[in-house]
């Protein structure tokens, strides 16, 4: 038989958690047609020897929904090996939409996803209402990676409600088109309903996005719609002290558990270690335990690496409110670095940023030197040198070889929690939000920092457990059928890597966003190839000019 492509003497972990063995998969169309001793004839051959093959990484909580347009193979998430996604999380999706309330849907982006409504108004056309029409939107895109996508509660809300969706309860009517617009789009092939209850998604104005004005009474009723329907997950950003609306009278854990046994639908969140709550990571995941011995369904979503905010000249700096700044940052970045240097200006930027009211906490303000560490802080690297923190500050911006990176980690900061995380029976390993945070956060190296910081490096998980984790797990759950395992008759979305080098690069600052808007980048090292439905996407951290991928749909 000739196949169409062939990969030759591989070690292949095939996502299932068995032992790995060496062969070849040679691959026809779409599809594995099988794996052995398969001889050499195809029409392409990648030599995988002394490389993994494994299923392509599947990555289930992304914002991909608005990138989609404007970048066809879903940077940064395919260059970490990612071959399927699922976006639309946190109830943050572009359809159902009403065309005359656009502003509402990127009101909801903008500022709970820090992707600026500018951008989004650059590079999304609007020509659907409703989801069904939306997919139909995506299938005709050009595109790297697989998508699967989310019915969002707050495009529910404002498609329903309008400006209302904001400040009010919704009335039976309200909830009707709701309820209606939700099945239209799980039978056109959603994968679930997404909400938000964070605390920490608000418009621009600072006032909730819409799904947190929402009566508890109204998420039951649109998971119910799932439950009549007999398929979809439902995924929640969780609520924090301050829940909203104020008339809910049993505290969340229990609110949550209660509708995953009733309801008969999975229910995912996710779940981080956080300093300032110890121990609430814990009480989380017993909750997800609980619910699923007690007959329900519930998928903790957790992540590899310690997360963080970036700070740098080129996107944002905890200074950049201050006039003195912004007037620098005004300037090209070589002025910028130069004016850094200049005694009279760094006497005036430290001058006011000793005014600031709110100072950076400059113990966990760190200076990056090595994308996966270790770090040291601000503080710590003023006290050894005897000078002001601010000046450690000027000091990095000014003389870096790269962009000058700071970090503020914000969740998992200690190794041992990050993986009692990884390692629990109930979680999936996910949450790049790659699509979200653009100038933020770089998240998309949770699979390759799994590979080499936690099998490599701490020897804490098997690689067929660790594949298994980023694989079959998500895409089991999630209902990706054919996805996630390496066996005849499934897709053939292959990921190619070097288990000896895999490892996330340091992040870059890119303007590749429409109007030439600013995000964070992050390549990877030791991936040599990625295959979507059977056409090779990357080379070496290249794009081959391949667009195989598919909007999945259930």
């Amino acid at each position: 038989m000739k196949f169409d492509l062939l990969i030759k003497g591989g070690v292949i972990v095939d996502g299932t958690g068995a032992e790995r063995f060496q062969a070849d998969v040679g691959i026809k169309d779409d599809r594995v047609e099988a794996i052995g001793e398969l001889g050499t004839s195809a029409h392409e051959l990648i030599d995988a020897r002394d490389r993994i093959v494994s299923p392509g990484f599947v990555d289930a909580h992304t914002h991909m929904d608005a990138q989609i347009f404007w970048d066809p193979i879903g940077t940064c998430s395919c260059e970490h090996g990612v071959t399927s996604v699922v976006m639309g999380n946190c109830g943050f999706t572009l359809a159902p939409v009403n065309v005359q309330d656009i502003d509402l849907v990127l009101e909801n982006l903008e500022e709970a996803e820090a992707i600026p409504a500018d951008v989004l108004a650059a590079g999304v056309e609007f020509t659907w209402e409703t989801f069904p029409e939306f997919i139909d939107k995506l299938r005709s895109l050009p595109k790297g990676l697989n998508y699967a996508g989310y019915v969002g509660h707050s495009a529910l809300r404002t498609y329903a409600m309008r400006e209302r969706a904001f400040t009010e309860t919704a009335n039976a009517d309200d909830l009707q088109t709701m309820a209606d617009a939700l099945r239209d789009g799980i039978r056109a092939g959603a994968v679930g309903l997404s909400t938000s209850r964070n605390p920490s998604h608000i418009r621009p104005g600072g006032e909730p996005v819409a799904s947190r004005v929402a009566a508890w009474s109204e998420v039951e009723a649109l998971v119910g719609v799932l439950s009549e329907e007999q398929r979809g997950i439902f995924e929640i950003s969780r609520e924090g002290k301050d829940p909203l609306p104020s008339d809910v009278s049993e505290d969340f854990n229990t609110r949550l558990s209660r509708l995953a046994i009733e309801s008969g639908r999975p229910v995912t969140l996710g779940i981080f270690s956080v300093l300032k709550e110890p121990g609430l990571w814990k009480q989380l995941l017993d909750m997800v335990a609980r619910t699923n011995a007690d007959g329900g369904r519930m998928i903790a979503q957790v992540h590899s690496n310690t997360m963080y905010e970036y700070h740098t000249l080129r996107t944002e700096t905890p200074f950049d409110s201050l006039a003195v700044w912004h007037e620098l940052k005004s300037e090209p970045l070589a002025t910028q670095k130069a004016s850094l240097r200049d005694d009279a200006v760094r006497r005036r930027l430290i001058e006011a940023a000793h005014g600031l009211e709110l100072p950076p906490d400059y113990e966990n303000l760190m200076v990056v030197e090595a994308v996966q560490g270790p770090d040291r802080s601000v503080s710590d690297i003023a006290g050894e040198r005897g000078c002001d923190p601010i000046e450690v500050v000027l000091d990095h911006l000014a003389n870096a070889d790269t962009d000058g990176f700071f970090r503020s980690p914000f969740a998992n900061q200690r190794d041992e929690e990050i993986l009692g995380l990884i390692q629990h029976p109930d979680s999936v390993v996910t949450f790049s939000d790659s699509g979200a945070h653009v100038s933020q956060i770089a998240d998309f190296s949770l699979h390759t920092h799994l590979l080499s910081h936690w099998v490599r490096n701490r020897k804490a998980l098997d690689l067929e457990q660790a594949v298994k984790r980023i694989t079959s797990e998500i895409a089991g759950a999630w209902g990706l059928e054919g996805r996630g395992v390496l066996a005849p008759g499934h897709f053939a979305d292959v990921t190619i890597f070097d288990a000896d080098n895999i490892a996330p690069c340091m992040p870059t600052v890119a303007t590749d966003l429409p109007l030439d808007g600013v995000r964070l980048r992050q390549g990877a090292v030791g991936i040599d190839a990625t295959v979507v439905n059977g056409r090779v996407l990357m080379r070496d951290g290249e794009h081959t000019g391949e667009l195989p991928g598919r909007v999945l749909t259930h």
